[in-house]
C-alpha cells in the first residue's frame, strides 16, 4: 500500500479496470453462470447477451438485460471515486473500462473510454432518437420508440466490433501515459485486453484477486479487493 500511494503521487496515470470494479458495487459478474441462471433462463449468458441472440429472441434479451444487467440501487464503490479524485487533482488522464454500468460518471470521472458502451444510453434502431436508462427499464416487454422500431441498449454485444472513436481514445491515452493501473479484470477478454499492449510508459499497477497473463509486465501486484486498495490508497 505505501508503494501504491507512492506512486499516486505522480501524473500521467491511466486506469484500466474489468467487472471486478463493479461487483463491489453489488453488480455480479455475469459470466459466472450459477445455479439461478440455469434454472431461468434456457440459454448462457453469453448466447443471450449476443448480437444474433438480440435479433432473433429480443423479448427473452430484455427479460435477462432487466432482471441481470440491470440492478437496482447500485452507486459507485470507493475504486469509483478514487479514480474521480485523482482526475480532479491532475493525476489520472482517464479511465479505460470495460464495464457498461456508467458508474465511473457517476462518481465524478469525465473522461472515460467505455469500450463496451453503456446502459446509460439506448437509441432507436429504426430513427435514431436517444432514450435514458429509465425508459428502457421502465417499460415491458421490448422497448419501442414512438416511431413503432425496437429500442437497442448501446452496449457492445458478442459478435459485435467496439466503436472505433472510443478504441482510438483509449490508445491514445494509454500510449502517452506514465503509470498504468490495471484493476478488477482477469484480461482474458480480447480485443479490449489487447489495449495494454500499447502502453509506453515506466510503471505498471495491478490490483486483482486472481492471477492475469499480464501479471509478468506488472512492476507492483497487489492481490487485495480494489475498492478498498484505491480508496485506503487516496485516503477516502
Amino acid at each position: 500500500m505505501k508503494d501504491l500511494a507512492e506512486i499516486l503521487k505522480g501524473d500521467g496515470i491511466v486506469f484500466f479496470g474489468g467487472a471486478g470494479v463493479s461487483t463491489e458495487s453489488g453488480i455480479p459478474d455475469f459470466r459466472s453462470v450459477d445455479g439461478l441462471y440455469n434454472q431461468k433462463y434456457a440459454y448462457p449468458p453469453e448466447t443471450i447477451l449476443s448480437h444474433s441472440f438480440f435479433f432473433e429472441h429480443t423479448k427473452e434479451f430484455f427479460r435477462f438485460y432487466r432482471d441481470k444487467i440491470l440492478v437496482e440501487g447500485v452507486k459507485p464503490n470507493k475504486a469509483h471515486l478514487a479514480l474521480a479524485k485523482l482526475e480532479r487533482e491532475g493525476k489520472l488522464i482517464s479511465v479505460v473500462t470495460q464495464n457498461i454500468d456508467a458508474l465511473h460518471t457517476k462518481a465524478g470521472s469525465k473522461r472515460v473510454w467505455e469500450l463496451h458502451g453503456s446502459v446509460a444510453r439506448n437509441y432507436c434502431l429504426n430513427c435514431g432518437k436517444s432514450f435514458d436508462l429509465e425508459y428502457v427499464k421502465n417499460c415491458d416487454g421490448i422497448p419501442l420508440c414512438s416511431c413503432g422500431g425496437y429500442i437497442k441498449p448501446d452496449v457492445v454485444l458478442y459478435e459485435e466490433s467496439l466503436d472505433d472513436d472510443t478504441v482510438r481514445g483509449a490508445i491514445t491515452d494509454i500510449m502517452r501515459a506514465k503509470t498504468m493501473i490495471v484493476g478488477g479484470t482477469s484480461l482474458n477478454v480480447y480485443p479490449a485486453a489487447g489495449l495494454l499492449n500499447y502502453f509506453r510508459g515506466d510503471t505498471i499497477v495491478l490490483i486483482n484477486k486472481s492471477a492475469t497473463p499480464f501479471d509478468r509486465k506488472a512492476d507492483l501486484i497487489i492481490r487485495e479487493p480494489i475498492g478498498e486498495t484505491l480508496g485506503a490508497a487516496v485516503g477516502i
